[in-house]
């Protein structure tokens, strides 16, 4: 994951004011940042919006974190899960948290689940079936609660442990562990019964 030490190196590096410093923050983080905002804006160029929304935020907070309470990836990820929160209560974005497309594949901004799970060596009918099954896991994650589904995403998704997710969430860890059993159990039914009609 991410090396503490050059990650601590290049947060003091940027708070004296080092632009290069920052520059490296923003190559490392600016895959995970995007990727976290299309799934919940739904669109590029919202994504893209927010993205530069997540950065200019971290930049004015940077002093602010503080390494022994999380990893900078989990403060990274509440800072973009607050500016998310904070659009959506505006209503800016009316359904921020209802749209969980995947990015598109010209963008290749990081893999879904079903992708990854895809097998490149696969024929055409098989990569067929596959991006079939990947729309599939993209409307039934729509389907789910918003709760569920930002759970399920940080978890399955963004690769997050349970303590980091309870952090982002500011839930209990025995919450955010239930949320996503209850996730993927609606997940799985969705899918089974979207899979039947489908056969």
């Amino acid at each position: 994951m991410e090396d503490a030490q050059v990650v601590a190196a290049l947060i003091r590096r940027c708070i004296a004011g080092d632009a290069a410093a920052w520059e490296k923050i923003v190559e490392r983080y600016h895959r995970r940042i995007y990727n976290i905002c299309y799934r919940f804006a739904g669109s590029g160029d919202d994504a893209q919006d927010l993205t530069q929304e997540v950065f200019i935020k971290m930049y004015r907070t940077l002093s602010t974190y503080d390494g022994t309470r999380a990893s900078f990836m989990t403060w990274v990820t509440t800072v973009t899960r607050n500016l998310l929160v904070d659009h959506f209560r505006k209503g800016k974005y009316d359904r921020v948290t209802d749209s969980l497309d995947a990015a598109p594949a010209a963008q290749d901004e990081g893999l879904t689940l079903a992708e990854k799970l895809e097998d490149h060596s696969a024929g055409p009918e098989a990569r067929v079936q596959s991006q079939q099954a990947q729309k599939l896991v993209h409307e039934a994650l729509g389907k789910l609660s918003p709760e569920l589904r930002e759970a399920v995403i940080l978890r399955d998704l963004q690769d997050l442990d349970y303590k980091e997710i309870a952090i982002v969430l500011k839930v209990p860890e025995g919450t955010v562990k239930s949320r996503i059993n209850r996730g993927r159990t609606e997940l799985a039914r969705l899918l089974q019964r979207t899979y039947g009609q489908t056969k």
